[in-house]
């Protein structure tokens, strides 16, 4: 855990979703499951003509050719869904029914054990806390948003991390300089860089305990949501940041 002068400064945090608050594989294999089976089940052609592995590899062949699409996920799954109903015959009036398909299973998700907790100390120390994804994860489907104050997602800024809009967004909504924001992420090439190129403080959730050998820089590293309390003095509950 590496040390940390920020603090003092700080006034809201944002979290990224996937990977950071919860395990995404297994919700993702569920969502993923629940999407064919019920494109198998109301449009069969596309069963007949797709395995499970064989959509997932249209979808990652799109992202490929379209590289902006990887940080679009709605978008990239809507028109992977689309590519697949053309391909055997059906329009694309299917493609918003399977997509709300695919959003109840992707919303199914389980906090890591100290998340809500944590969350919940952070709040009574007085801090903002917001939500920041490249992703389609809802904190309010997901049954924690009264944790939030509010919520930044790639498709309603239209830009997704790295890009300094989203999180300069996630400032304006927090009412907060972007020296008074952290961030709190697991992937490096998005949540990391996309922090420091807009000011903000960029704290490494590695709960994997992953290297450190991607050279991006941050200015904390934490394994999980206690080592975050530790970091800002929040364990003991500390009084209003700001």
């Amino acid at each position: 855990m590496r040390a940390f002068r920020e603090v003092v400064r700080i006034r809201a945090f944002t979290f990224d979703l996937d990977d950071t608050l919860w395990d995404n594989r297994p919700v993702m294999l569920a969502a993923e499951q629940a999407l064919y089976d019920w494109l198998s089940t109301n449009y069969p052609r596309i069963g007949q003509r797709y395995t499970l592995d064989g959509l997932t590899g249209l979808r990652r062949d799109l992202a490929e050719r379209d590289p902006e699409l990887r940080y679009h996920m709605t978008a990239l799954r809507k028109a992977s869904l689309r590519l697949a109903a053309e391909s055997v015959g059906y329009d694309d009036s299917l493609i918003e029914p399977a997509f709300a398909a695919f959003l109840e299973v992707r919303h199914r998700v389980k906090p890591y054990d100290d998340v809500v907790p944590a969350l919940e100390r952070l709040r009574d120390a007085g801090y903002l806390i917001g939500s920041l994804t490249n992703g389609n994860a809802d904190v309010q489907r997901a049954g924690i948003g009264h944790l939030f104050d509010f919520s930044v997602s790639a498709e309603s800024v239209g830009r997704a991390k790295p890009h300094p809009r989203i999180f300069l967004e996630a400032c304006r909504l927090a009412g907060v300089e972007s020296s008074q924001l952290a961030h709190v992420g697991d992937e490096p090439a998005t949540d990391l860089k996309g922090a420091r190129v807009a000011g903000v403080t960029a704290i490494w959730m590695n709960r994997p305990g992953h290297s450190d050998d991607h050279e991006i820089p941050f200015n904390a590293e934490v394994r999980d949501m206690n080592q975050l309390l530790e970091l800002l003095g929040c364990d003991g509950l500390a009084s209003h940041p700001g």
